[in-house]
């Protein structure tokens, strides 16, 4: 049976997956709190999406990689590094902040091959050209150093997705799985971009746009 573990939990608008680096700015009492006590004990502490309305029953754990500034009120600029991801089984609300019991989960074992190697390379180069459409810059170079399931968690964090579709890439506990998804997901994104921008030259001139716009249905 899985052991059972009991963490501080922070509820946020965004989505971490493991190995995704997570810049925060902590600036609420309770959670200054939280920050320091984890720091002091270097442990890591859950993040779980909230919509405004309702929590999500599985995150990822994070750890604070990087203390970027300290302001004289406590505030804190920090880095996290997604870590373990987990399902929330009970919830304490015996501190300021909110705690969990929870179960930690992974993906299956899965055999490399040529395919999702492939689709790894294939992901990360769409998440650069994605990120230079958007006037954004991304750097990664994809190697031995990187596993599958790493580049699997690194292609689902691409600012491309919306918090609800990485949540369940989150949610997936299956390597190729989430790649595939991944990729193909990618390729519409920077189709439409596309298709987006050549729609802006024409009609910024006096093209046609109308066949071009339908592409984008």
């Amino acid at each position: 049976m899985p052991v059972t573990n009991k963490i501080p939990l922070f509820p946020l608008g965004v989505v971490l997956l493991p190995e995704v680096l997570l810049p925060l700015h902590i600036f609420e009492e309770r959670y200054k709190r939280m920050i320091r006590e984890c720091l002091d004990r270097d442990q890591e502490f859950g993040i779980v999406y909230y919509n405004g309305t309702e929590m999500e029953p599985r995150g990822c754990t994070a750890r604070v990689v990087r203390v970027i500034k300290q302001y004289p009120d406590g505030r804190m600029d920090i880095l996290t590094k997604g870590e373990r991801r987990f399902s929330i089984e009970d919830l304490h609300q015996e501190k300021p902040y909110l705690e969990g019991s929870v179960g930690f989960f992974d993906d299956v074992e899965e055999i490399p091959t040529q395919d999702t190697e492939a689709l790894a390379r294939e992901g990360l180069e769409l998440m650069m050209q994605i990120e230079g459409i958007d006037g954004k810059q991304f750097t990664i170079e994809y190697g031995e150093s990187m596993s599958l399931k790493e580049a699997s968690y690194l292609i689902a964090s691409s600012e491309g997705f919306t918090p609800e579709e990485k949540q369940e890439f989150l949610d997936m506990t299956c390597t190729r799985d989430r790649l595939e998804k991944g990729v193909r997901s990618l390729r519409k994104i920077l189709e439409r971009s596309r298709l987006t921008g050549e729609i802006k030259k024409i009609v910024g001139g006096n093209g046609d746009a109308h066949k071009l716009a339908k592409q984008l249905k």
